[in-house]
C-alpha cells in the first residue's frame, strides 16, 4: 500500500489531537477535599498530608484538635485501629497513614457500609513515617464498619 505525504500529516495530526486530548483528561482528574484533624504536636501528620497533596489529587485543611480521642469517637473509629489523625473526605474516614492509592480506591470502589480505612498505629515507612534507609515494616490497610467489623483492604509486606 502506498502512503501519500498527505495521508501521513493527517494521520499525525489526528495521533496528536488524541494524545493531547488524553493529557487533558488526565490533568483533569478529580481532585479530593482533605480534612485532617490531627494533634498539634504530631509532625509526621503533616508529612501524610504532603504525601497526599503530592499526588494532585487532593488537597487538605489541616485542624489542630485539642480533643482528637473524641474527634474519632464520634466519626466511629475503632479504638484498635487508631492512628495520630483521622481524616474525612467525601464523607469516609482515612485513619492514619494510608496510601494515597487505597484512599483514592476507596472513593472509587465505595464499598457497601464500609465508612472508612485505617492504618493502625504509626508503621515505619508507610507514607509520612518514610525513614532514611528506606525499610518498611510490614501493615495492612484495614476498611471498617459502622459496627467495628472489619476486612483487610490491601496489605504492604515488609521491606528492608
Amino acid at each position: 500500500m502506498k502512503v501519500s505525504k498527505r495521508s501521513m500529516i493527517v494521520g499525525g495530526s489526528v495521533s496528536a489531537i488524541g494524545a493531547l486530548a488524553t493529557a487533558a483528561a488526565f490533568s483533569q482528574e478529580r481532585t479530593f477535599a482533605l480534612a485532617v484533624s490531627r494533634d498539634a504536636g504530631c509532625g509526621c501528620c503533616l508529612v501524610w498530608v504532603d504525601r497526599m497533596t503530592e499526588t494532585r489529587r487532593f488537597t487538605a485543611t489541616v485542624i489542630n484538635e485539642v480533643n482528637l480521642a473524641a474527634v474519632k469517637q464520634r466519626l466511629g473509629v475503632p479504638s484498635d485501629l487508631a492512628s495520630c489523625h483521622t481524616t474525612v473526605v467525601e464523607g469516609l474516614i482515612v485513619e492514619g497513614h494510608a496510601p494515597a492509592e487505597d484512599v483514592l480506591r476507596l472513593l472509587s470502589v465505595r464499598p457497601r457500609d464500609v465508612i472508612g480505612i485505617a492504618v493502625p498505629g504509626m508503621p515505619i515507612g508507610s507514607p509520612g513515617m518514610e525513614v532514611a534507609d528506606r525499610r518498611r515494616d510490614a501493615f495492612a490497610v484495614f476498611a471498617f464498619r459502622a459496627d467495628g467489623a472489619r476486612t483487610v483492604f490491601a496489605n504492604y509486606p515488609a521491606s528492608v
